[in-house]
């Protein structure tokens, strides 16, 4: 896998970013909006909310984070496993990735003042659980710099079943 991180050469707006979104969405994707007041969860579609001012989509070989920079106006930095990205320049580094688990909370566990909603597709883990599933997991890539060995992003991502 080839290692790219890079950030887009134009500001998208809201329409434009909505279309890069589904051109780059593989199926399971996964969504993660965000606002000042709130955080969407996981979601397996953009909802009508959208756009939030920063967000995140995610699949099993990249995650594109937008945020606004303007009304309407908006950067993507692409994290991805699958190298160099048209309309996206790079970002300087000698980049190597490492996935790892990703691990949620129980809906009863009382970390957040709501419950982070997961969707039906995507099997989340939990520390004290063990239990095998035929559904993506959630997972997270490390984008690290291989001459300093500086963790500088650290990316969703889904692992698919074995």
């Amino acid at each position: 896998m080839n290692a790219f991180v890079g950030v887009s050469e134009q500001l998208f707006t809201q329409e434009e970013l909505r279309e890069l979104l589904q051109s780059m969405s593989h199926q399971p994707g996964y969504y993660f909006l965000r606002w000042p007041h709130a955080v969407s969860g996981i979601l397996e579609k953009l909802p009508e909310e959208f756009p939030s001012p920063e967000g995140q989509m995610f699949n099993f070989d990249r995650e594109l984070r937008w945020k606004q920079q303007k009304p309407g106006l908006y950067t993507v930095l692409i994290l991805s496993n699958n190298g160099e990205t048209a309309g996206f320049t790079a970002i300087d580094g000698n980049w190597k990735t490492q996935q790892r688990d990703a691990y949620g909370y129980r809906t009863d566990e009382t970390r957040f003042p709501r419950s982070l909603i997961y969707p039906e597709s995507l099997a989340p883990r939990f520390s004290e659980d063990k239990t095998q599933t035929n559904k993506p997991k959630l997972a997270q890539r490390y984008f690290i710099d291989a001459n300093t060995s500086t963790v500088h992003f650290v990316a969703l991502t889904v692992e698919m079943p074995q």
